[in-house]
C-alpha cells in the first residue's frame, strides 16, 4: 500500500497568482489580519530572507523596495481555491484526508499494478495544476510518515518534477538521514530538543531506535512516529473529518474599542460567525466562553478577562448564543481601557441529533428553530445576507486589510474581465 500527501506550494501566494500571471517570479507575502504579521511568503521572499511571524512595519520599506509584492490575507478566496483543489482530489482517489488547507492525504493502492505511483503522481499533479492553476508537490511512502518526509525532500532538494516516491529501502534510509528530526512530522521545537540531547539528531538515527524504549522515555505518539518511519503502517487515512471539540472565533482590532456597545456588536459578529460553523458541523454545544483584553504590549495598561456560561441543553441557534453573550460581557468589561482583542468560543459538543434532558426540567420544553437557522444559512450561503440587529453592520470595522485582493471565486463583481 502507498500514501501519497499533496502539498499545495506556497498556498496563499499562489492563489494570488492564478489571476495574476504578471506576479509570476516576483516576491509575494501576505500579511494577518489588520495587515499586521507575515504569515505567507513565495519562494522569492523566502529567498529576500524575510521570515515568518516577522511584523510588516519592520521589513515594509527594504521589501518593496526591492519589488517585493504583498497582499492582505483573503481567506475567503483562499479557502475557495482550497476546496477546489481538494475537490479534484476526491474525485481521482478512493479515499482522501483533507489534513489542512493546503494538504491533503491520498490513498494509492493499487497504482503500483497499473501505471505505477509515479507516473500517477505526475498525472495528479498536473490535473490539479491545469484545473486550478495551484502548484502542487507528491510525496508518496508507504506511510504518512514516510509520505511527509518525501514532501519534505521535493522542496529540500528542489525536485523539478515535484514527485518522489520512496518505495526502496535505500532511497528511504537516504531520505531519512537528510531529514532534521526537527522536520519530522509531529516533532515540536520541545521534543526536537529532547531528541537532540539524546544524541538523536535525524530521522535515521530515530528509526533505529527501539520502539518501546522510545514509548518509555517520550510517549506512544513517538513510538508509533518511530514504527511508521520503519514502514509499519499506524495511522489509518481518516476520510472522514474527526468532530472539532471547540469552535474559536477571534480577531485583534485594528483600532482600540473603548465603548461597551461597540465591542458588544463586534463579540456579537463572532458569536454568529462561529454558530454557523457549529452547524456546518452538525454539533450542538452546551457552553460559551468570551474573552477580552488589552494590547500585551502596551505597558500602561494590561488587562484580560474571560467568563463562560452554560446552557441547560445543547443548542445551535445563534439567538441562545447571544443571549448568554449578554450576560457574560457586562460582567468581564471594565471601562477606560482600550480593548485590542476579543474572541468567543464554543465547547462541551452534541451530535445534532442528540439531546440529553435535564434532571431538573421536568418540562423539557427547548426551544427548536432549527429550521429557521437552516433557512438563513442557505440565504447567507447564496449571498443574500441575513443579519441579526445587534451585529457590527458597517458601524465599526475591527479589521484592517488594506491591500487585499479582490475574491474572485466568490463575488460576482469581483470576476476579473478581459478586454
Amino acid at each position: 500500500m502507498s500514501i501519497a500527501l499533496v502539498d499545495c506550494d506556497s498556498f496563499y501566494a499562489s492563489c494570488e497568482r492564478v489571476f495574476r500571471p504578471d506576479l509570476k517570479n516576483r516576491p509575494i507575502v501576505v500579511l494577518s489580519n489588520n495587515d499586521g504579521c507575515v504569515i505567507a511568503r513565495s519562494s522569492e521572499a523566502k529567498a529576500m530572507g524575510v521570515k515568518m511571524g516577522v511584523p510588516w512595519f519592520k521589513i515594509k520599506d527594504r521589501y518593496i523596495r526591492k519589488g517585493g509584492i504583498v497582499f492582505s490575507s483573503n481567506f475567503a478566496f483562499y479557502g475557495d481555491m482550497s476546496r477546489r483543489v481538494m475537490n479534484i482530489l476526491n474525485s481521482i482517489s478512493p479515499k482522501t484526508e483533507v489534513y489542512s488547507i493546503d494538504e491533503a492525504f491520498l490513498d494509492f493502492s493499487g497504482t503500483e499494478k497499473n501505471i505505477g505511483c509515479f507516473d500517477f503522481g505526475l498525472h495528479l499533479k498536473n490535473t490539479v495544476g491545469r484545473w486550478t492553476g495551484i502548484p502542487v508537490r507528491i510525496g508518496i511512502g508507504p506511510t504518512k510518515t514516510l509520505a511527509k518526509i518525501a514532501s519534505y525532500q521535493i522542496k529540500k532538494r528542489d525536485i523539478q518534477s515535484r514527485v518522489l516516491v520512496l518505495d526502496s529501502q535505500r532511497d528511504i534510509s537516504e531520505a531519512l538521514k537528510s531529514t532534521p528530526v526537527g522536520e519530522i512530522w509531529g516533532v515540536g521545537r520541545r521534543l526536537n530538543r529532547k531528541l537532540s540531547m539524546a544524541g538523536i539528531r535525524n530521522a535515521l538515527q530515530l528509526s533505529y531506535a527501539p520502539p518501546q524504549d522510545i514509548r518509555k522515555r517520550f510517549s506512544i505518539v513517538l513510538e508509533r512516529t518511530v514504527r511508521e518511519l520503519n514502514g509499519e503502517k499506524c495511522l489509518d487515512i481518516e476520510d472522514v473529518s474527526p468532530t472539532k471539540k471547540q469552535i474559536v472565533v477571534s480577531r485583534s482590532f485594528a483600532k482600540k474599542i473603548t465603548n461597551l456597545e461597540v465591542l458588544n456588536t463586534v463579540v456579537n459578529d463572532y458569536v454568529v460567525r462561529a454558530a454557523e460553523k457549529l452547524r456546518s458541523e452538525k454539533q450542538k454545544s452546551s457552553r460559551i466562553s468570551v474573552f477580552i483584553r488589552t494590547s500585551p504590549f502596551d505597558t500602561n495598561e494590561s488587562y484580560r478577562a474571560i467568563k463562560s456560561y452554560s446552557f441547560t441543553y445543547p443548542t445551535d441557534d445563534s439567538r441562545d448564543f447571544l443571549y448568554a453573550v449578554r450576560k457574560i460581557l457586562p460582567k468581564i468589561y471594565r471601562p477606560n481601557y482600550r480593548y485590542s482583542k476579543a474572541g468567543i468560543m464554543l465547547s462541551s459538543f452534541s451530535d445534532i441529533g442528540y439531546v440529553q434532558n435535564s434532571l431538573f426540567n421536568e418540562n423539557h420544553t427547548y426551544k427548536m428553530d432549527s429550521k429557521l437557522m437552516q433557512v438563513i444559512d442557505e440565504l447567507n450561503l447564496n449571498q443574500k445576507q441575513i443579519y441579526i440587529a445587534s451585529q457590527n453592520i458597517g458601524r465599526f470595522k475591527p479589521i484592517q486589510r488594506n491591500m487585499i485582493s479582490p475574491r474572485y471565486t466568490t463575488r460576482w463583481g469581483d470576476l476579473p474581465t478581459v478586454k
